[in-house]
């Protein structure tokens, strides 16, 4: 479903992603972990196209969207909910799932956002920047839910978010992932939360991979020195 190879993306002169191949197959979820500043927004954001990477490819759906505007990016079906979050304040919550529905041919939004998150139809008419953390991450999934995405994007999902909610979320995702046929890829640094997600788990180091395993052959001891170093 998503196939990257030989990515380099830069910040500036500095040489952020180096050479990163991954696939990400259909309807599998894959987290990707590593401390903070190792590569791993760097490598999101060149996904989605707000960085430009300087080599290397990378195909949605056997579309080649490397150098492809964001927009375009959504509307080939790649689904983003950006760390931080990043909602929109000012707007209601049934304004900002509205505004995620730009590529589809209705503004009505699904029942099934509701469904898996009642607390947003409870507060559709409350403005976004009144939620609390948990409430604005479950608003910014809908949001990136209702494109209808094949590839699910999420940059550190559990940042700022209690741990009761985090479980919430963990077994949202795992419902619309099942009911929704859609491939998850996913920043972390939880450990608890991505096992309760993650097919497949890469180890991202000063740029590049350095560890891959899946969840029937987790190696925690390795993931868990990797993080704390």
């Amino acid at each position: 479903m998503l196939s990257v190879s030989g990515l380099n993306v830069y910040y500036g002169e500095s040489h952020v992603v180096r050479d990163v191949s991954f696939v990400l197959n259909d309807g599998e979820s894959v987290a990707i972990m590593g401390r903070n500043g190792m590569g791993k927004t760097t490598l999101l954001k060149s996904l989605i196209g707000i960085l430009r990477p300087r080599g290397g490819k990378i195909v949605l759906n056997d579309r080649d969207i490397t150098n492809a505007e964001s927009y375009r990016r959504v509307e080939a079906g790649m689904g983003y909910v950006p760390q931080g979050r990043m909602i929109f304040p000012y707007l209601t919550v049934e304004e900002n799932i509205i505004a995620g529905m730009e590529t589809s041919p209705s503004k009505e939004i699904p029942e099934y956002v509701y469904a898996v998150f009642p607390v947003l139809r409870e507060m559709r008419t409350r403005r976004a920047g009144n939620l609390s953390g948990g409430q604005q991450q479950q608003l910014a999934i809908a949001r990136a839910l209702v494109s209808n995405p094949k590839v699910l994007v999420l940059d550190e999902p559990t940042e700022g978010i209690q741990p009761s909610i985090i479980k919430e979320i963990a077994r949202a995702l795992n419902k619309l992932k099942a009911d929704r046929k859609f491939a998850l890829l996913v920043s972390e640094q939880v450990l608890s939360f991505a096992r309760e997600i993650a097919d497949r788990f890469l180890i991202i180091e000063k740029g590049h991979f350095v560890y891959e395993g899946s969840r029937d052959n987790l190696d925690t001891k390795s993931i868990h020195a990797y993080l704390t170093i």
